[in-house]
This record gives structure tokens, C-alpha cells and sequence, in this order.
């Protein structure tokens, strides 16, 4: 029996297994939560022995590169990635053509042999990479580094931007930002959303009254998404309520506006961006104490908005450094309260 044989015939037992014997383990979101349940993965996604520098070797003999796929059970943009971006043909096409998907657990237990060598398990490994959201994906290049991450979930016309990318390997002539900026296909209102509330120049971020945490809004004018967040998230009454324990400065990504960063060091807007891996807008970095503590920068619904607000007002983040464990203990305690809660509302 060859070793493709062996390996697809290990993974069929594996996944009947799995099946068999499903139940609630650790982290999994709970049943009634919003799509309970285990989340099928397309035929396609490659059967891996989980050993990062056998799959990235593979994949580079065969002129592809690899995709980490973080997911969990339950996790409703895991089901939207599945059921709206791999629907569409064009996308799964460009997928099977040019990368070997992998699918890793954040709460498994299987083994993974990591580029350095380093074994672990999945959940393990999730942890070492710095996982909060799901889905998170990993694009590696032919020796294992990382040539783009997106930490959740992207709409179909993003995610194309983004595969483009990686596929052609654009990292040799600009960053994906850069790239991002120039190809978007997204139509918006053509400009930044500042509120009154929000901190004006000049921006000496470590020199705020009071000691409440602070967000960095990176944006730009053209941002259907940015549209998005301010028009239509940031005007609901639990997220308002959340944003009044912050202050909160946009700057536009692009401009060159001053800045003194909230460690004391002179710069542009422009320039911090780039030094703090800005990739995506709206990107949300939260600073506490002067240092960052946590940043979103995916596609978001308004309660993981909410509950990541909450999450660093609360200073939740500095008992519980695990994101997801944090919005299904909060779902839950608002649940109880009699609230209902849909993640994708």
C-alpha cells in the first residue's frame, strides 16, 4: 500500500471515529449557541499527517502553497467560509489549483510537527501561532514563513484580493496592504467616519486625561467595510454603550498625519500603521497602559464588535487570554439574563 493510500485510509478512520464519538470537549461553543455542530470539510482539503515541513515541501515540489485552516465546531464564520466562499467555483478552483488547505482544530488533540520541528497538538499549536479568532488562516510560503494571515472571517470579494496574492506572489513586490489598497474592487462613501467624540489633533496619545483604554481606528476613505462598522454597528445601542468606556482616535492608514504613539514615540500615521503589521481596514488596535493588548481587523458582527469591546474595558484580557473562551462565557451569562444572542446579526 503506497503512502497516499495509507494516509487517506488513517484520516477515513480518523474521521469515522471523530463522528462516532463526537461530544462536547473543551472550548467548543455550546449546543444552542447559534450553528452548533460539526462543521463538514470539502473532499478536497488535503489529508495531512499534520507535519508542517513534509506538507510545505510538498506543496512547493508541486508548485502550491499551503493554507492553515484554525476552526472550531460550532464557529458560525467557520460555516460561512464553507457554505458562501467555498460555493462559489471560481474560489475553490483557484484553492485546489494553487494551495493545499489544511484544517487544524484550535481545541484538538492530534499531533502537529511544526516548521521548527517542535511537536505539539493542535490546540497547542493554535496557542503558539497566537489564534483568537475562527477562522483563522495561515498562508505559508515555500519555506514555511508566513506570507499573509487573515484572523476571521472575509467576504468572498476580499478573500479573492487575498489569494491573488498569495498565489502570485506578490510579497516580492509590496506588502498586502499595498496590494489590497490597489485592487480592491469594494465601492463605499468615499470618506472617514470621525465622530465628534473621537480624539483630535494633536494626536500626543500619551499625554490622555484619565486612564481609559484607547482605540486606534486604521481606516481609509475608501472602505466599504469602514462604511459598515460606523454606519451600521457602531449606531447599535449595546456597541455605543461599549464604546463610551474608550477613547478613540481614526486615522486614515495612508496619510501622513503626526503622531505620538501611546509609548511616546513621534510618528505618522502612515508609518505606525506599517510598524504595527497593519494589513486590513477598519483594523481596531486597543492599547491599555500604553501597550497594545488585543486588535481586531476581520469581518465582524456586532456582537464579537460588542464583546470585543467589552473584553478589553472589562480587562477581561488579562485573566482569561483566550478570546473565544471569553465570548462563550459571555454569551452565556447573557443568555441568562434573558438576552438572545446571534452571532452573525
Amino acid at each position: 500500500m503506497n503512502r497516499i493510500h495509507v494516509r487517506a485510509l488513517c484520516f477515513g478512520l480518523l474521521c469515522l471515529l471523530t463522528l462516532g464519538a463526537w461530544a462536547k470537549q473543551e472550548g467548543e461553543l455550546a449546543p444552542g449557541f447559534v450553528n452548533p455542530g460539526y462543521i463538514e470539510h470539502p473532499e478536497w482539503f488535503k489529508n495531512s499527517f499534520l507535519d508542517m515541513r513534509e506538507d510545505v515541501e510538498e506543496a512547493a515540489a508541486a508548485g502550491r502553497r499551503v493554507m492553515l485552516y484554525f476552526y472550531q465546531d460550532g464557529c458560525p464564520y467557520c460555516r460561512k467560509l464553507m457554505e458562501v466562499n467555498l460555493s462559489q467555483k471560481d474560489i475553490v478552483d483557484r484553492l485546489r489549483r494553487d494551495f493545499d488547505v489544511i484544517a487544524i482544530n484550535i481545541w484538538g488533540d492530534r499531533e502537529v510537527t511544526d516548521i521548527d520541528g517542535e511537536q505539539l497538538t493542535e490546540k497547542r499549536y493554535a496557542r503558539k501561532l497566537g489564534v483568537q479568532f475562527t477562522p483563522t488562516l495561515i498562508f505559508l510560503d515555500e519555506q514555511g514563513k508566513v506570507v499573509a494571515r487573515l484572523n476571521g472571517y472575509y467576504p468572498p470579494h476580499q478573500f479573492r484580493v487575498v489569494l491573488d496574492y498569495v498565489a502570485g506572489h506578490k510579497e516580492k513586490e509590496m506588502t498586502l496592504r499595498e496590494y489590497y489598497a490597489r485592487v480592491s474592487p469594494a465601492k463605499s462613501t468615499g470618506r472617514l467616519h470621525i465622530e465628534p467624540g473621537y480624539l483630535k489633533p494633536p494626536y500626543r496619545l500619551d499625554q490622555r486625561e484619565g486612564d481609559r483604554p484607547l482605540i486606534v481606528l486604521f481606516e481609509q476613505k475608501d472602505c466599504s467595510a469602514c462604511d459598515e462598522l460606523h454606519l451600521d454597528i457602531f449606531r447599535k445601542p449595546e456597541i455605543r454603550k461599549q464604546l463610551e468606556r474608550f477613547d478613540i482616535v481614526l486615522l486614515d492608514m495612508w496619510s501622513d498625519t503626526p503622531v505620538v504613539t501611546p509609548a511616546g514615540r513621534k510618528t505618522t500615521a502612515r508609518e505606525w500603521a506599517r510598524s504595527l503589521n497593519v494589513q486590513y481596514v477598519p483594523t481596531m488596535v486597543f492599547f491599555d497602559g500604553g501597550r497594545e493588548v488585543f486588535r481586531t481587523e476581520a469581518w465582524l458582527r456586532s456582537f464579537h464588535v460588542e464583546s470585543a469591546l467589552d473584553y478589553v474595558a472589562s480587562k477581561a484580557w488579562k485573566q482569561q487570554p483566550n478570546f473565544q473562551r471569553f465570548i462563550e462565557a459571555r454569551a452565556d451569562r447573557l443568555r441568562a439574563q434573558g438576552r438572545e444572542i446571534d452571532l452573525l446579526e
